[in-house]
């Protein structure tokens, strides 16, 4: 991500275009135009015209900045309760084998926190405590590696095998058994 906090703009840099914004609004209060406040204030017309009409509409408090945008919707304490259910591993809840999913973690948060996230928003919280994705540290072990080696040199050459005949083709659309 570009900005620290995971995304979204610094409270340095949010005050600082709320700042811009009242000073907009001043000047909306003054009476004057838009192209004029957007060139002394650097910012495009667009915008200008958007806080003008919030400004309108609410006066200076609707220019206040809103938060930042990217705010976690789990608390630490929340997100500790959830380390702490996560731990009891996932047949503790009640789940068939020990994987680990996100579909699966959706369901803890939402059992023991009370909230509804979208799969994507669990992998960015876990991804921001340092949660990784799970690989399998060993192989299975009911894996037959005779029937393994017993595959790989009967079934796979003929699976490999081209379905196409070998041979010499002709290259006519119109008579392909054509010299």
């Amino acid at each position: 991500m570009r900005y620290p906090e995971g995304g979204g703009l610094t409270a340095e840099r949010r005050a600082f275009r709320e700042k811009i914004r009242f000073r907009a609004g001043e000047r909306f209060a003054a009476g004057e135009k838009t192209a004029v406040i957007a060139k002394d204030l650097r910012v495009s017309v667009r915008s200008v015209e958007r806080w003008r009409r919030s400004w309108r509409e609410g006066g200076m408090e609707a220019l206040r900045s809103a938060g930042p945008a990217n705010s976690p919707t789990v608390t630490d304490a929340q997100f500790a309760v959830l380390e702490e259910e996560l731990g009891k591993g996932p047949s503790g809840h009640g789940f068939d084998d020990e994987r680990w999913t996100l579909a699966r973690v959706q369901t803890v948060i939402r059992r023991h926190l009370r909230l509804s996230l979208s799969v994507a928003t669990v992998w960015r919280l876990l991804k921001r405590h340092g949660w990784s994705w799970q690989a399998p540290a060993r192989r299975a072990l009911e894996r037959d590696e005779h029937a393994v080696e017993l595959w790989k040199k009967e079934v796979w050459p003929r699976v490999k095998a081209s379905r196409r005949p070998t041979g010499p083709g002709s290259s006519s659309r119109t008579s392909p058994d054509s010299p």
